[in-house]
């Protein structure tokens, strides 16, 4: 029974081995040539080591083999796969030769988007610790884009582009725009749901369907790269809408607060100080 309970913890260790290694693998195919094939290969393989990676997490909870060191390896896994490996792949594919002077700009974003994805994964660490310290319920939202879906994002271009067979129009100034801003979206404290302890009902199983059935129409008629870009492009959209919109109303609750305080302090005709209570 014990030995049967040991093979179940490392059931789902060999998921994350595996996607790590996916990772290694794209970073070894990013720099094997400068063939479209590598980069398609290494695209491919980071989509490899998402699924790895989203497969690990459902079986520790289905065996219920969770572990704190599980949580780490998890994140030195998605640090390779999902931070390093697509920072090679976008420097190789499209921000090599992005000089500043003589300063190799093209890395600094690179390295840039590697520094916010581990600083992404700490934080996530901390709050998971957090949370099972205090035996609190599970955050239905991740704080700043997930780094799997930044990295299936800048992936799903490179697939993208050599699926269709239609360059990208001025590809780096499209990588210098977009890396940085998942960059800071990884470090920010924008909201994004998340779908692990997601339950399927009746309705969402429906809605899903109504979105999956003109996915999979446009996957058909242009390529499934496009649709996979164009689905995270709508997760990554919407999670920076709602929270602007949520920050807007904020200030705008603020500064009604603040005007009613200062109407109710200019009524005040005596009192020793505004706001302060009466004796």
């Amino acid at each position: 029974m014990r030995r049967r309970r040991k093979m179940l913890y490392l059931l789902p260790t060999l998921f994350t081995f595996s996607s790590m290694f996916c990772g290694l693998l794209a970073i070894r195919w990013s720099l094997g040539g400068h063939e479209p094939l590598h980069y398609y290969l290494a695209a491919i393989a980071i989509l490899f080591a998402a699924f790895f990676d989203l497969v690990d997490g459902r079986v520790a909870r289905l065996t219920r083999t969770e572990s704190d060191i599980g949580v780490q390896l998890d994140s030195l896994a998605d640090l390779i796969s999902f931070g390093l490996a697509p920072a090679m792949l976008v420097y190789a594919w499209g921000l090599k030769g992005t000089l500043l002077g003589s300063f190799d700009l093209g890395l600094l974003i690179c390295f840039a988007f590697l520094a916010a994805g581990a600083f992404r994964l700490a934080r996530f660490n901390v709050s998971v610790m957090r949370e099972s310290r205090l035996k609190g319920a599970p955050s239905p939202v991740f704080t700043g884009l997930p780094i799997p879906v930044a990295a299936c994002l800048l992936a799903g271009l490179v697939l993208a582009h050599h699926q269709t067979d239609v360059l990208l129009y001025k590809r780096r100034l499209l990588l210098l725009l977009l890396v940085p801003l998942l960059s800071w979206l990884m470090v920010s404290k924008v909201p994004y749901r998340t779908f692990k302890r997601l339950r399927f009902t009746r309705q969402r199983v429906l809605l899903s369907l109504a979105a999956l059935i003109p996915a999979l129409l446009i996957a058909r008629g242009v390529a499934p790269a496009v649709t996979l870009v164009l689905g995270l492009a709508t997760y990554i959209t919407a999670g920076l809408a709602g929270y602007l919109v949520g920050f807007s109303r904020e200030r705008h609750l603020a500064a009604t607060v603040s005007e009613d305080t200062t109407l109710t302090c200019a009524e005040r005709e005596a009192g020793p100080t505004c706001g302060s209570p009466r004796s």
